[in-house]
């Protein structure tokens, strides 16, 4: 279950009981996915009629082989009997083939729709989303909830349509023939119709609790396989732990499927119970009108031939029932997350960021994270927790900034410091509006951060944290994500300046060597020259970066020491500073505590003040590296 704030009600109004209801408005969205294939649609359901049409015809014709062909001895007719025995379901199958295509063109195209929608709005969602959000959870939206909702659009549906068609069709025709069996036929409907709504309901609160069941297991599964979870399950000696969490949660998965299972298969001996007592009826009943005189022998072969088509979609839209309803929670939980509020969002006359002088103020900002359910200070939800100190706010101290002001000119290197969970991260997440201040304003070239376009600012900063994430490609591909018309020139000039170029030549593949999962097959300090690299090749305007490279060697800082200094060159720049090389190059520090800002100015005026970046220097710096 995923937790969070802003988001809560949209997720919990029915998590718990599984009991939400198909009603209209849900039908009308679904049926609003559905509008653009209305032609394709209308292909489907002329075909099903015709079909269904078509069908009608081989029980008269074995009427007519009892009443007519065979008393008379009728040879040639016997031979027309037999080619439009053979003739009816050759034509019925290739209509079924045309009607099979224009479903699936429907269903897989509104599917289509339903995915990259889901894909486009989660996107679009602010940080502290992910992070409250299991991976796993997010996955088995996509994969069994999608799924489960293409089921109802490729499977579902058609199967309504169809049989219905057919159960019309049927009725008519067998009304047609005989009233008197067809009512003795239709006798035994209340035993094919009562059972279907308490199944129904119980399989759809059963569809629900095997869906968040499996949607744990996937996160089990995304946690604890991945490179990091794996790691740390090895490293902790946890394995034996993990696969008692898994093997639970296996369990739960297990024994929900079983019990679906057994309560599938009472339905369907329902079913099939209730269909034998029809045919029963209409031996009987039948026999009965034959030994009258009042109905042919022919009349009943054609009635059993019927009650096929009778019973058989009665039997499927009992079952059915159950399959829509219970397909309608894949819709409510795509739906869910399609549902979920978008909290930074561009305003519809956002201005377009094309060249950026790089002029950074901050004026009154302040920011903190709600409660789960509390709404922030902005009049939206806010309960996100970034990484590094983000992560280490308590609950208790839910304020990361406090009415912080000050400014950056083009151009500038600005030094942030502080103890851990002072506010330093928080202020790099700001600025590319990862998170919007619950207070004040951000502003870029005297603009406010808020009347920009959202992928315009991106393009302007470049960001280098202390986690360098790379996808599981080649190194060239990671490199141009940065920039994706790029050269192979302008790529090896990036990897010249981030000190990676002669290392990557000397592998076996060079750029085309993968880098595996999050980049593990690389150390640190090369998975951080990358990072810088890529930064590079962006040429960005503004550039935030971690610089802390106290897990490496020193020949590896050194060498991103070195890749660094001509990056920030001519740049705006805000790094939290991590070696004196860096504040004594700052034209600015600003000094962070609790939240506030509390000192700020350069390296020896700072130390003159015998205040917090004097006790910091101290401790910190003093004994680092330049």
């Amino acid at each position: 279950m995923m937790h969070g704030s802003g988001w809560w009600r949209f997720l919990s109004y029915d998590e718990s009981k599984g009991k939400a209801q198909v009603d209209r408005a849900l039908l009308r969205r679904v049926w609003s996915y559905g509008r653009p294939y209305l032609g394709q649609i209308s292909m489907v359901l002329l075909a099903i009629t015709i079909s269904s049409l078509i069908e009608l015809i081989p029980p008269l014709l074995y009427r007519d082989l009892f009443d007519t062909v065979l008393p008379n001895r009728d040879f040639m007719r016997l031979n027309w009997l037999g080619i439009g025995m053979v003739l009816v379901p050759i034509l019925s199958n290739l209509i079924g083939v045309a009607e099979r295509f224009f479903s699936a063109r429907v269903g897989e195209g509104i599917i289509f729709d339903l995915r990259q929608g889901m894909y486009e709005h989660l996107q679009r969602m602010s940080l502290h989303f992910f992070t409250h959000t299991k991976s796993g959870e997010i996955i088995s939206r996509f994969n069994n909830d999608v799924v489960g909702a293409q089921s109802a659009i490729t499977s579902t549906v058609p199967s309504i349509v169809t049989n219905s068609v057919t159960l019309l069709t049927t009725l008519a025709v067998m009304l047609s023939i005989e009233w008197r069996l067809t009512l003795l036929s239709i006798a035994v409907l209340p035993l094919f119709l009562l059972p279907a709504r308490r199944v129904g309901r119980v399989l759809r609160e059963i569809r629900r609790e095997a869906m968040e069941h499996n949607a744990d297991m996937s996160a089990i599964v995304g946690e604890t396989l991945s490179i990091n979870g794996a790691l740390l399950a090895k490293t902790f000696g946890r394995l034996k732990q993990e696969r008692a969490r898994y093997k639970s949660s296996n369990a739960a998965v297990r024994d929900i499927g079983v019990r679906r299972a057994m309560v599938g298969r009472w339905f369907f001996m329902g079913l099939g119970i209730a269909g034998t007592i029809g045919m029963a009826l209409i031996y009987w009943g039948g026999g009965y009108l034959v030994l009258e005189g009042t109905i042919s022998a022919g009349t009943i072969v054609a009635f059993v031939a019927y009650l096929g088509r009778l019973y058989g979609p009665i039997s499927s839209l009992s079952n059915v029932q159950v399959e829509f309803a219970t397909s309608m929670v894949s819709f409510e939980r795509v739906f869910e997350y399609l549902d979920l509020p978008i909290e930074i969002q561009d305003r519809p006359d956002a201005i377009q960021v094309t060249e950026s002088a790089g002029a950074i103020v901050f004026e009154n900002v302040s920011f903190r994270y709600a409660k789960e359910g509390e709404a922030a200070p902005n009049g939206k939800s806010n309960s996100e927790n970034g990484k590094d100190e983000a992560a280490q706010i308590q609950p208790t101290r839910r304020t990361a900034l406090q009415g912080i002001s000050f400014d950056i000119q083009p151009g500038e290197l600005v030094a942030l410091v502080g103890p851990s969970g002072a506010g330093k991260t928080t202020i790099t997440y700001l600025l590319p509006r990862l998170y919007d201040p619950s207070q004040g304003r951000i502003l870029l070239d005297g603009m406010d951060l808020r009347t920009l376009n959202q992928e315009s600012l991106a393009q302007q900063i470049g960001m280098v944290t202390q986690e360098s994430y790379l996808f599981h490609d080649t190194i060239g591909a990671n490199l141009l994500y940065a920039k994706p018309d790029a050269s192979q020139d302008e790529v090896e000039a990036a990897a010249r300046a981030a000190n990676i170029h002669d290392f990557i030549a000397g592998l076996p593949d060079g750029y085309e060597t993968l880098v595996g999962e999050r980049g593990y097959r690389l150390s640190g300090g090369e998975k951080q020259r990358l990072a810088i690299a890529r930064v590079v090749l962006k040429d960005p305007r503004i550039l935030v970066l971690d610089e802390a490279t106290s897990h490496l060697d020193s020949q590896n800082e050194a060498l991103i020491q070195a890749a660094l200094e001509p990056l920030m060159r001519g740049r705006t720049s805000i790094v939290i500073a991590h070696r004196l090389s860096t504040v004594l190059a700052a034209d600015k520090i600003l000094v962070l505590e609790d939240g506030q800002l509390v000192e700020q100015g350069k390296h020896q005026a700072l130390l003159e003040q015998n205040g917090l970046y004097a006790r910091l220097y101290e401790t910190q710096f003093a004994h680092t590296q330049y």
